[in-house]
Formats: C-alpha cells, structure tokens, sequence
C-alpha cells in the first residue's frame, strides 16, 4: 500500500480554526490566573487558599531554605513554633491533589522542605521564562536530582551534545501550512505514563513509530514501550558505551535499530503492556503489529524541523527538561537553557505561529511536544515551547522513522 502522506496533509478547516482559537483564549485566561496565584505565592492547587499576604509566605520559604539541607528535626521546630503555618497548609494542599503518601514523619518533612524550595525554584523559572507559567507540579517534591533520575532517560552523546547535525535529506519548506497538529490528523494516541523509570526514550520511539504506521496504514495502534524496556539492549555505532538499557536510559536511534535488526518490530500495547520496570524479555515475533521500514535524522534548522514534521509524521526528539519540572502551561521559551543538557525523549506532533505570550504581550512560534509523564502534568500532558531558537536543544536530536504497509 502507498503512502498516505499526502491525503492526509491538509489546510486546517474553519471549524478547526475556531476551535484552536477558542482553545487559546481559555488557555490564556487560565494562564493569567496562574500567573496571579503564583505571583502571590497563593497555593494553586486548592479552593481554600491563604488570605495571608505573599510577603509572609516568602518569609517562611527563608526560613525553610536556611534550614542546613531541608533537615527534618530543623523544620519540626519551625512547625511546632508556629512559623511555618502557610507553608504547610501549601504542602497539605499539594498531597491531597496529587495523592501523596510518605511512610514517616521525617520523610514528610523532608518533602516539606524539598517542596518549599521547589516554589522558589518556580518562582526563578517564571522570571527567566516568562511566556510560560511555573509553579506547583506532580514533581515539586523531588529534588532536581531526583526528578532527573526518575523521571527521564535520555542518553547524552558526545559529551551532553544532542544528535549533531542530520543527515536526512532537506526538504521543500516553501507552502507549509502556518499550524500544523497530527493530533488532529489522527496519528497521535493518547499521553501515556512512564511513571517513576527512565523510560522517557522508549515512549518517543513508539509515538514515533505509532504516528509512522498511521501515515502508511490510517490505523493508529497504541504500541508497547515495555517491549523496548526489556528487550532492547543496542549500542550507537560510535559511542559503544551508549547503549540502550530499560529504565536507566536509553536512544531513540538505538531503538529503530533493535526494531529493523534484531526484533523485525513493536508488538501492541494490549499483547505486552507496560509496567514501569525492567524485566525478562517476553518478546513474541509471532505478534508484531507493526515493522519498522527505515529511519533518519533530521538537520538542525528549525524550518527543516516543520518540513520533516508536515511531510513525514510526528518525530521523536531530545530535549533539556529543566524548565518541564516545574512548567504548567504556555509557551516556554526561557532566556537561558543549556542545549547541551539534552536528557529526555520527547514526540514532536505539530507547531503553532501565535502562541499568546501574557508577559510579552505578543505571538510566540512554538512548537506542540508530547510528553510521558501523564495528562496531570503540563497542558493535558502537552509541552508548548519557542519555535526558532532552539530552545532547550529541541533541534539537536531529532529523527524521523517510517514503517511498513503491511
């Protein structure tokens, strides 16, 4: 069967049109209010909210972050003094949304202190990124560490860089459409959970491979992310130490090759689900649902990056994700992110012209990134972040694959 690309690859329609601008007018009137809260230091996660002032509240962050590493027995003698009532009522409120348990009095201390610090940190990337809106997340009693470790995957090369420059061919860039979304062309499944595994690696490959096998197939297939985990285990052909290995990491290049040499392809998410862990290699030839044809990277040049996107399907990318711990919604762009800290596999699935930036009061390029980390996270599991700058090494490695017809 042929390639469904260019049927598939169409001006948006009017009602999509008023549909994204309506989108954009509620996002932007939940932003702002984020913004408010934030900038008051009003807890956002609950309805019942400090009426105290925000000058109080910082005080206690002070005073928690005097505190010699966040030590429980410090911040117990703040509480029992009465000097950290605000900032525990924040706390509080974090757990009951997010669902939070900690098996000792000294480990919910710890979090308090990591969770107080974690504010001011968002306060700092509101300030160094301020076209998005920073502030409480699932991750904000993790230490940057912890988040890290936990939470994405992937494997640096060449001492941090990205991918280097792509060796795909260039593309025509003229008559590209102005937005661009393959969630709307139905070749995006729904955001899915890595949970607490380095697996960030294996979820790009696949929303890559999904959106691959649609474009050849118009069948959207959730595919297995645990088949990658446990199974693959291939090396880069330069970097030797560079290997795939289950929840401590991995390549998304890796995996293409594990798919067209070694496995022949993705068995479907329902025939070998995902767990989170690493485990035996249950893998079963006789249930691969789609084969993997060949792959490529794409060159460093934003435009090439929409070209690639528009003509070929959503692509599987690297990028720093700093600024994504503490992110809520908007358009990130921030003044300084290093692209040489890429260290998490993400799904490039379309790109905007007029992200609305509150604090800029202007139309910010963007592209729309798939994430792993849930639909509590972000917008609805969704990244926005600058188009044109590469910000956060969005361009530095990215690759596009393509799958079999049948």
């Amino acid at each position: 069967m042929k390639s469904r690309n260019h049927s598939l690859i169409v001006d948006p329609s009017k009602q999509t049109e008023q549909r994204r601008r309506k989108e954009e007018m509620m996002k932007t009137s939940m932003s702002l209010a984020f913004i408010i809260s934030i900038l008051t230091l009003k807890p956002t996660l609950s309805s019942s909210s400090s009426s105290s002032s925000s000058s109080s509240i910082k005080d206690e962050y002070s005073k928690i972050l005097q505190v010699t590493d966040g030590h429980p027995n410090s911040i117990a003698e703040l509480i029992r003094d009465g000097q950290l009532f605000h900032t525990e009522t924040q706390f509080r409120s974090f757990i009951r949304t997010y669902k939070k348990e900690y098996k000792t009095r000294e480990e919910y201390l710890y979090r308090l202190g990591v969770f107080a610090k974690n504010v001011m940190r968002a306060l700092e990337h509101q300030s160094m990124d301020p076209t998005a809106v920073h502030g409480v997340t699932p991750f904000s009693d993790l230490t940057e560490e912890e988040f890290e470790v936990s939470f994405t995957g992937l494997i640096r090369r060449g001492g941090g860089d990205g991918g280097g420059e792509g060796l795909g061919e260039r593309k025509d860039v003229s008559g590209l459409p102005e937005d661009f979304d393959w969630r709307e062309k139905g070749a995006v499944t729904e955001v899915k959970m890595q949970g607490v595994c380095g697996s960030c690696w294996a979820f790009s490959t696949t929303g890559a491979v999904e959106g691959a096998n649609f474009i050849a197939t118009g069948k959207l297939i959730s595919l297995s992310e645990q088949q990658l985990v446990d199974c693959d285990h291939k090396c880069d052909a330069v970097e030797k130490d560079a290997c795939d290995n289950g929840w401590h990491g991995g390549l998304m290049t890796n995996a293409y090759k594990y798919l067209m040499e070694e496995a022949g392809g993705l068995e479907d998410q329902d025939s070998y689900p995902y767990t989170g862990k690493s485990g035996e290699c249950r893998f079963d030839p006789g249930k691969i649902a789609v084969r993997v044809a060949n792959f490529t990277t794409i060159p460093l040049d934003e435009d090439q990056i929409a070209a690639n996107l528009v003509h070929r399907g959503p692509l599987a990318v690297g990028i720093n994700a700093v600024f994504m711990q503490t992110y809520i919604g908007g358009v990130s762009c921030p003044l300084v992110c290093w692209k040489k800290r890429v260290n998490h596999g993400v799904l490039l699935v379309g790109y905007g012209a007029k992200g609305f930036s509150i604090l800029r009061l202007g139309n910010q390029p963007y592209w729309i990134v798939k994430n792993s980390w849930g639909k509590n996270w972000g917008e609805n599991g969704y990244y926005r972040i600058c188009r044109g700058h590469g910000s956060c090494g969005v361009n530095t490695m990215v690759s596009a694959v393509a799958a079999t017809s049948s």
